[in-house]
């Protein structure tokens, strides 16, 4: 057992489960960037996210944290929920699958249903939803996708407040980071 600051433990095996989880999830986003300005590395993101739930957070459930790491290989890369569950169990591979989006579906109804189906989710995904929120709209205030107006990025804003409204009342330090964040939301253009 690993003590923490907190004098919480996280037993050494899941410890392993945590690190072999951001090592399949960096070989599996090897070849991916992020959209903002800088093209990050992917794996950036799920390590953000995962780093969010357990230092800012103190989440220490590692099928959690597991999952945070894995959150977008089934939706992003050739993965697939067998895979997951093959290495890493079925509690993750379930909480995997209810943060996955269907890609074969045009965007816009991805979109709503995120928002239709968050209530519904399981307090481990609602976990994981709030995370990857977060994380997203700290990339976008600090390094916007150089293609996207200050337009779009209010109505990502604005969408991603649309989720986490719906799971409001599951952790509410992530609530209030999401919302702090999403007061750092781009101004409305002007007009001359």
């Amino acid at each position: 057992m690993v003590a923490t600051a907190e004098t919480a433990t996280i037993p050494e095996d899941a410890i392993a489960s945590i690190l072999r989880a951001a090592a399949f999830a960096a070989e599996r986003h090897r070849d991916q960037r992020r959209k903002g300005k800088d093209a990050s590395p992917y794996i950036n993101h799920p390590l953000a996210l995962a780093r969010l739930l357990a230092d800012e957070c103190g989440e220490h459930d590692p099928k959690v944290l597991v999952a945070a790491l894995l959150h977008d290989t089934v939706e992003d890369t050739a993965t697939t929920l067998v895979e997951v569950e093959q290495l890493f169990g079925a509690e993750v591979a379930a909480i995997v699958r209810e943060v996955t989006d269907d890609k074969s579906l045009p965007k816009a109804e991805r979109k709503r249903l995120q928002v239709e189906r968050a209530a519904h989710a399981s307090r481990a995904a609602r976990l994981v939803k709030l995370a990857d929120k977060i994380c997203n709209l700290r990339d976008l205030s600090s390094a916007p996708p150089t293609d996207w107006t200050r337009e779009r990025l209010r109505e990502y804003f604005d969408w991603a407040k649309a989720v986490v409204d719906r799971i409001r009342g599951t952790h509410p330090q992530l609530e209030a980071l999401f919302d702090q964040e999403y007061l750092r939301k781009p101004p409305a253009a002007t007009r001359d």
